[in-house]
């Protein structure tokens, strides 16, 4: 038997032995089931889907609907509004079904205190009627004084103030989601700018490594070439990074997902700057911070009128119709009727508190007068910001031409530049300058024009426009 013969035989009685063949088995299932393993999943992300497409109204609607703050100062608002009602609602009369039942120990002892002419049984506490008494009434209870209508000017102060700092909230959305949506518009843009930079490095490079072999050209114009697509190909890295980190900002505002994917929609020529008696009307007119001020100042008047309240007496009335009597029934023993009503009148006249009322009047003063300076600085605050803001907006207007005219001159520049290289006329210095006057120039214009957009927004959140 030759040494081959032998191995087979060794192999065979191995198979023989189960615990080994069931081994064997397992290795051969595994192998036959690891390239089904090993096979990709369906992709499932949110990236596979269509992307949306966006305008600026439709951002700001979305993330009016799911950013925290906005939602936080609408419920405020709306919590205010409550509290308008419920301070108004304490001006008019209440109304209350009173039940009770109330039984006393007796002390042994008779009296006359019961209904009829019979006796009963006395209670220990002198201030119960009877052993077993019970009360079922309507009860009607009415306060007029001064207190009441300062509470309610101070629940419609607030009122004001909320929905003014909704607005404000509202305001401050539009302004991150526009600063947001605008800056995702220019790093596209820039993306599609250091794309073509990129595309024109690449070309060149070609162009020299041409002129090198048809000996033109030294070796040096190739190396500076290629450096030069090198930088290229980092600032498209860098391009499409910060489209993705704009991208990411935005949409943690608009989505349940942020990498739910989307676009913008194409921006148009740019809006013309309205003039400014239009702007400073509009502003005028509707200025949340300025009304909030206005609100905290109405609110200190109120709560002056509170304090001054407690000078002067409050007028209660009470009437009350009901039963209150040892039997739960209309009547009693002997036909005598339980149910009958009452009425009071209450006057309490404020007398001597150890000039508690007046330090509270000089409190609310105190707080009035610094309302009042709060809301003279905010107006010159709106007054500055509002002339900051339309010459950020002007000046930005009045540069655009400016920055297209560049773009047109760095284009035609690098066209000719190239020509006169391949001509051998230019150096391999000046395609580059060329080049990065060009780079230069359409991020320029296109810084220039998200500046025009986010200064006109500006002005627009300002005059309450957008």
């Amino acid at each position: 038997m030759n040494r081959f013969q032998t191995s087979d035989h060794r192999l065979s009685a191995l198979l023989r032995r189960p615990a080994i063949a069931v081994l064997l088995s397992i290795l051969a299932s595994s192998t036959v089931l690891l390239p089904a393993a090993q096979a990709p999943l369906p992709a499932s992300s949110p990236q596979s889907a269509a992307p949306i497409v966006l305008s600026l109204q439709e951002a700001i609607a979305r993330a009016q609907a799911s950013e925290p703050s906005y939602a936080s100062a609408l419920a405020d608002s709306r919590s205010a509004s409550l509290d308008r009602s419920i301070a108004r609602a304490g001006l008019l009369p209440s109304a209350v079904y009173h039940n009770q039942g109330l039984y006393t120990q007796p002390n042994g002892l008779q009296n006359q205190a019961g209904q009829g002419t019979g006796a009963q049984p006395s209670p220990r506490f002198i201030a119960n009627n009877a052993v077993r008494e019970y009360a079922s009434q309507g009860v009607i209870n009415e306060t007029f004084g001064l207190a009441g209508v300062a509470g309610v000017r101070r629940a419609d102060a607030e009122a004001a103030r909320a929905k003014a700092e909704l607005e404000v909230a509202r305001r401050g959305l539009v302004a991150a989601v526009t600063g947001l949506y605008y800056a995702v518009e220019a790093s596209d843009n820039k993306l599609a700018i250091a794309q073509r930079a990129q595309a024109e490095a690449g070309d060149f490079t070609t162009l020299t490594q041409k002129r090198e072999q048809a000996r033109e050209a030294a070796h040096a114009d190739v190396v500076k070439a290629q450096l030069l697509q090198q930088q290229r190909d980092r600032d498209l890295s860098d391009a499409r990074l910060a489209a993705e980190k704009s991208r990411l900002e935005l949409a943690v505002l608009l989505f349940p997902d942020p990498r739910t994917p989307f676009q913008v929609a194409p921006a148009g020529e740019p809006a013309p700057l309205a003039p400014r008696d239009a702007i400073d009307e509009a502003a005028a007119k509707n200025n949340p911070e300025l009304n909030s001020a206005l609100a905290a100042l109405k609110i200190t008047d109120a709560d002056v009128l509170a304090a001054r309240a407690a000078y002067l007496p409050d007028l209660g009335l009470n009437y009350t119709y009901g039963i209150d009597a040892p039997q739960f029934a209309a009547s009693g023993p002997e036909h005598v009727r339980n149910l009958g009503y009452s009425a009071s009148v209450t006057l309490d006249i404020p007398v001597w508190d150890w000039l508690a009322t007046e330090h509270k009047v000089r409190q609310s003063a105190i707080r009035r007068d610094a309302a009042k300076v709060a809301l003279t600085a905010m107006q010159r605050h709106l007054i500055a910001r509002l002339d900051e803001a339309y010459s950020e907006a002007a000046a930005a207007r009045e540069q655009l031409a400016s920055l297209d005219a560049s773009v047109d001159t760095a284009t035609e520049s690098l066209r000719l530049t190239r020509l006169r290289y391949s001509d051998g006329e230019a150096t391999v210095l000046e395609v580059v300058d060329a080049q990065t006057a060009f780079v230069s120039a359409a991020n320029a214009r296109q810084d220039g024009r998200t500046r025009y957009q986010l200064a006109l927004a500006d002005l627009q959140t300002l005059t309450g426009t957008m």
